[in-house]
């Protein structure tokens, strides 16, 4: 994991330095402070394809008062809810955010005494386990704040893993299972076909990055079963090396968002999240792993230990595998779990 992070850290840098030089040369860098040669201009990007995408329904507040989200600048995408007396705390792995909404309004219908008061959190379940082993204490940007979780929600041996050194209380609750699959922008102009094309010349990736999420295990698996080891040493460790491959910190957001700002050409996610994507009609579109390549997560959820909200996170957990719940879920390419 050390060795990785500094391989995302080196390559962050050596990216950052080849954006600057490409803007200005040497002599002309710093010039003034005006910048675009002293003529400000109102960005030109669309503002629409900037988290967040739900236009404020995964926000379980029935109050937002002063509303200050700005693209690129003051936006807390994975966030939800307000955090005045919360009477159900939610760390979900952010691989269905997109999901949340529905899911928080269908239980709020049947347990009508929660509404308004339910927070969660949507970032990758490394990062939301290592929240709650730090109670539950968040900085983001200049904000900090404390919100201790009430269940967590993460692949099935994470659960397991969790319950067994004490930060979980089983049972573990499975609920839902999801595919891998190569989102690439609408059109698909670099051509790929599958999994062997991500090694070509040439190729473009953005790639979660195995040091915080736990898909690129199961994208790694995938790159074995189809190219062997030199595939995914192709796509993990040369282009990770020689920069044509990109590791994504929170890879449910940032892979579509750099596919939309032509920064890369493909990058492998979830099958629920390009079929999101192109729901809320963005230009995205997905190339399908065969099932002999593909690797299958099961996902699913337990109780923190110590939950300052006991009853409604089991309430939550039987909600979770619900007829009501797996139909939303469905809506987004999951299957039951059985």
């Amino acid at each position: 994991m050390g060795k990785l992070k500094h391989i995302f850290l080196s390559t962050a840098l050596s990216l950052a330095v080849g954006v600057a030089t490409s803007l200005a040369t040497p002599s002309t860098a710093f010039a003034n402070d005006a910048g675009w040669n002293g003529t400000a201009e109102a960005p030109r990007y669309q503002g629409d394809i900037f988290p967040p995408w739900q236009h404020g329904q995964n926000n379980d507040a029935k109050t937002k008062g002063f509303v200050l989200t700005v693209p690129e600048v003051d936006s807390m995408a994975d966030f939800h809810g307000s955090l005045t007396d919360p009477a159900l705390v939610l760390y979900v792995g952010g691989n269905y955010y997109f999901a949340m909404a529905p899911l928080v309004q269908a239980f709020e219908k049947a347990h009508p005494e929660y509404a308004g008061h339910i927070f969660y959190i949507t970032i990758p379940p490394g990062m939301l386990a290592a929240a709650i082993k730090n109670g539950g204490t968040f900085t983001s940007g200049n904000m900090t704040f404390t919100v201790p979780a009430d269940a967590y929600f993460a692949g099935l041996k994470k659960i397991k893993a969790l319950i067994a050194d004490g930060t979980l209380t089983g049972p573990a609750v499975p609920y839902v299972t999801n595919d891998l699959t190569i989102m690439v922008p609408k059109g698909n102009p670099a051509h790929i076909t599958g999994l062997r094309d991500l090694g070509k010349p040439g190729i473009r990736l953005v790639m979660p990055n195995p040091a915080y999420e736990g898909i690129a295990r199961q994208i790694e698996a995938s790159l074995i079963k189809c190219g062997g080891a030199a595939l995914e040493k192709k796509v993990y460790d040369t282009g990770v090396k020689n920069g044509s491959t990109i590791l994504t910190h929170i890879h449910h957001r940032q892979t579509p968002l750099f596919l939309m700002q032509g920064l890369a050409d493909a990058g492998v996610t979830w099958k629920s999240e390009a079929i999101f994507q192109e729901q809320i009609g963005h230009p995205i579109q997905d190339v399908p792993i065969p099932a002999k390549y593909n690797t299958t997560a099961i996902y699913a959820g337990a109780m923190v230990k110590g939950a300052m909200h006991p009853k409604a996170a089991q309430a939550w957990l039987e909600f979770i595998r619900s007829p009501t719940a797996l139909k939303i879920f469905e809506h987004y390419g999951f299957k039951p779990y059985h």
